[in-house]
């Protein structure tokens, strides 16, 4: 079993120890559900929103993409019922959460890899961790280094809210410090955007977001995609969550929305949506 499976295991199992001593999670209206926070799990979040609702006409679910940190200060702070996240919950967020009685229980619904993205004329195809990260802290500077052209790299980040920044941070950077020539944007989107319209660019996204009008480099000389995410080949994976107050109320909206991602339909638009469900993982 690779280390991250094994991660996988003990974040679920710690999941299921928690309900035990978690209150029911309770909501203030039965047939409205407010979901906040990351923009890699957002759009599995929306596509589950509007499947849930064709089938359940008097739902209304309202989905938005703040980051997950601002996901978990959400869910502190009782502003929404569900808050999506690239990332664990961190213990002072916990902490904050527990002093404001709300009891995060953090549920995992789908695996997701982080691809690096170059503009497709790029001629550079693979490169090494060490390589991604000489390249973002700043030892790197030039495609020429890399065998690609004499011009300088231009580096894209995710924002520092982001999970998805702090997913990169631990697996590839090793908590080192990003390079100031480093460029911040807001989403996934947005740096697929700004790699598309930039030949020297580089970025990093979760495989939701990776087309045709970038190219995902291989990593350690292996492609990310959902294969290679599922035999756990691929370097940079990570669980995606949905965190709740306590466990939803067995019956519920809420119970029911959070635990799609169990079903044969929630399987396929997590698939669809280009992640890996938990359950062939």
């Amino acid at each position: 079993m690779n280390r991250f499976r094994s991660a996988l295991m003990t974040i679920a199992l710690a999941a299921v120890l928690c309900v035990s001593f978690m209150p029911v999670a309770g909501f203030a209206q039965a047939n409205k559900i407010i979901v906040d926070g990351s923009t890699t799990v957002g759009p599995i979040a929306k596509a589950f929103a509007e499947y849930y609702m064709s089938k359940n006409p008097g739902v209304n679910i309202t989905v938005s993409e703040s980051g997950s940190g601002n996901g978990a200060k959400s869910l502190i702070n009782g502003t929404c019922d569900i808050a999506t996240m690239s990332r664990f919950m961190k213990d002072e967020e916990f902490k904050a959460a527990v002093a404001k009685g709300v009891y995060p229980l953090g549920t995992v619904i789908a695996v997701d890899g982080l691809a690096v993205i170059v503009h497709p004329s790029c001629p550079v195809q693979a490169l090494t961790t060490d390589q991604i990260r000489d390249i973002y802290t700043g030892t790197i500077t030039n495609w020429k280094e890399l065998g690609g052209p004499n011009v300088p790299i231009v580096l894209i980040s995710r924002d520092t809210n982001s999970g998805t920044y702090e997913s990169f941070e631990a697996l590839v950077l090793n908590k080192q410090k990003i390079s100031d020539r480093a460029e911040y944007v807001g989403s996934g989107g947005a740096i697929r955007s700004r790699v598309q319209s930039t030949p020297a660019a580089i970025g990093y996204v979760g495989l939701g977001f990776v087309d045709k009008t970038v190219k995902a480099l291989k990593v350690n000389n292996v492609y990310p995609d959902p294969a290679t995410v599922t035999s756990g080949l691929y370097p940079i994976a990570r669980p995606l969550f949905m965190f709740t107050n306590g466990y939803p109320k067995m019956g519920s909206h809420l119970y029911s929305f959070l635990n799609l991602y169990l079903t044969q339909k929630g399987q396929q638009i997590i698939e669809e949506i280009g992640f890996v469900p938990v359950t062939k993982y």
